[in-house]
């Protein structure tokens, strides 16, 4: 996926971009003067599946949107983002999602525009401890938010939250 952020982007919505392209395995490209067509047409010659565009509103990003080769909008999130102080790394190729909401819509247009496995049972025989470990390493945690749809947690291979946390406000469908 390629990710790159409004025209003009403010320091911290730069910030978010970078965050969001060291979780996933994507790429951060400065949009600098381009349209939303040389962006896509970007992504589309880097053999990207997905781009991401990062909207800000007041400095801050706030909507997060999905495009596919041929630049139809696939998803779109509107967030509020925190940036907790962990500074931790994140296996990207044991990258796996834990779901905590019983939104089967909300889950399905999620999980069918990220390319991240959801978590599975752990069939091997190893102790208690390892098996939390694994559980918490290397995630993306979806859970429920108090007034907002979802809370977006990102756990490094050590178990700790780092990263960016999305609080998502409303997610449709491509526009």
């Amino acid at each position: 996926m390629l990710i790159t952020t409004s025209r003009k982007p403010s320091s911290r919505t730069r910030s978010f971009a970078r965050s969001m392209e060291r979780v996933f395995d994507s790429t951060y490209v400065n949009r600098g003067k381009m349209s939303r067509r040389d962006v896509l047409i970007k992504s589309r010659a880097s053999g990207y599946d997905k781009t991401a565009i990062i909207s800000e509103i007041k400095g801050n990003p706030s909507r997060i949107e999905l495009f596919d080769p041929e630049g139809y909008s696939l998803l779109v999130l509107d967030v509020t983002v925190t940036n907790p102080a962990g500074s931790g790394r994140i296996s990207k190729k044991d990258l796996h999602l834990r779901w905590e909401l019983d939104d089967s819509e909300f889950k399905e247009k999620i999980t069918s525009q990220l390319d991240v496995p959801e978590e599975s049972g752990i069939t091997s025989n190893i102790t208690n401890e390892e098996i939390k470990h694994h559980k918490d390493s290397n995630l993306i945690h979806v859970r429920k938010g108090k007034d907002k749809k979802a809370v977006v947690e990102f756990h490094d291979r050590n178990g700790q939250i780092t990263g960016p946390r999305l609080y998502i406000r409303k997610c449709r469908a491509g526009v």
